[in-house]
């Protein structure tokens, strides 16, 4: 009998600053904050926002743009969103919503993105911090990370700074057996070889203590001078943190969508391919906010299909 579900882990390095944003502007030491984990206070990316984004841009890679990406609410012109088909990639895979008439939840859920490894700097250049939690998320345990301190394999012994702080060096017990599930998940070789491992209780005090904050100002375009009084600022994951989340994939043969048999999608690892065409647009249209301000841009590091979408919108049909 076929698995009624499918999950999968994927990782993306950040190939820009990313700014997943609260909304709204609040007080505190930046005016415009990004999601925090209400429990870790590490900061993540929702899996409504990686939906929505994943959504749109398969939708741009099967042709079905605009009309089955976004709410697919009836427009004021009267036009349809969603078009609800069975037979539709996009509406079977992320769902559609009918108003009062119903819809579908999608066969794809998301997962919030967590922080695998986050870039600090140190006086010996940036060092990639991960901690217990967050490598159990890829099948890793890191026992006797305990105390306060830093955990790697190899390199100086003496005291290393973090930031503002400075912490002793310890050696990283099972070392290789992290290496070697970071490489199968193809994170760069630079990466893997700076990486260390801080106890839980500090990880998410320095990850938001390194945090990349900008300044901004709008533009007053009569003048072309700063406007007065429109100084803002805002927080993001700097470039090169590594994020983690899982894709649950449901079987298309226990479902109906539109009161039919799905048909676009035959099994999960179809359902996973559909969502993987979103891919390669993360790395050119990213995440988040501030795009036009050189923000945003993700790269998927696993790939779940072997044939992806490419750049310039041509994909592979699911078979």
């Amino acid at each position: 009998m076929a698995n009624s579900y499918d999950p999968k882990t994927y990782l993306g390095m950040a190939i820009d600053p990313i700014h997943v944003g609260t909304g709204g502007m609040g007080l505190g030491r930046v005016d415009n904050a990004i999601v925090r984990d209400p429990v870790t206070r590490v900061p993540k990316i929702p899996g409504s926002s990686l939906a929505g984004v994943f959504r749109t841009y398969a939708a741009m890679a099967k042709g079905k743009f605009p009309d089955c990406a976004g709410l697919g609410q009836t427009r004021r012109d009267g036009s349809s969103g969603h078009c609800g088909k069975a037979d539709c990639h996009i509406c079977t895979t992320f769902g559609f919503a009918r108003g009062n008439a119903g819809g579908f939840a999608g066969l794809a859920a998301f997962s919030d993105a967590h922080v695998l490894l986050f870039p600090a700097a140190t006086r010996e250049g940036p060092v990639w911090l991960t901690c217990p939690m967050a490598m159990r998320a890829v099948g890793q345990e890191l026992n006797g990370v305990t105390d306060d301190a830093v955990y790697r394999n190899g390199g100086p012994s003496q005291p290393l700074n973090l930031g503002w702080l400075l912490l002793p060096v310890r050696p990283l017990n099972g070392a290789e057996s992290v290496t070697r599930a970071l490489e199968e998940r193809q994170v760069p070789e630079h990466i893997r070889d700076h990486a260390a491992a801080l106890p839980d209780k500090l990880f998410s005090h320095v990850v938001n203590s390194n945090l990349e904050v900008r300044t901004s100002v709008a533009i007053d375009p009569e003048t072309g001078a700063a406007e007065e009084g429109a100084l803002f600022t805002y927080e993001a994951l700097p470039r090169a943190t590594v994020l983690v989340w899982d894709v649950t994939c449901k079987n298309p043969t226990h479902f109906k969508a539109g009161g039919e048999q799905v048909a676009a999608v035959k099994s999960p690892d179809d359902v996973h391919k559909v969502v993987a065409t979103a891919h390669p647009y993360f790395e050119h249209l990213g995440i988040g906010g501030m795009g036009t301000r050189g923000m945003g841009r993700l790269r998927v590091l696993t790939e779940t299909a072997p044939q992806a979408a490419s750049a310039t919108g041509t994909a592979k049909e699911a078979s």
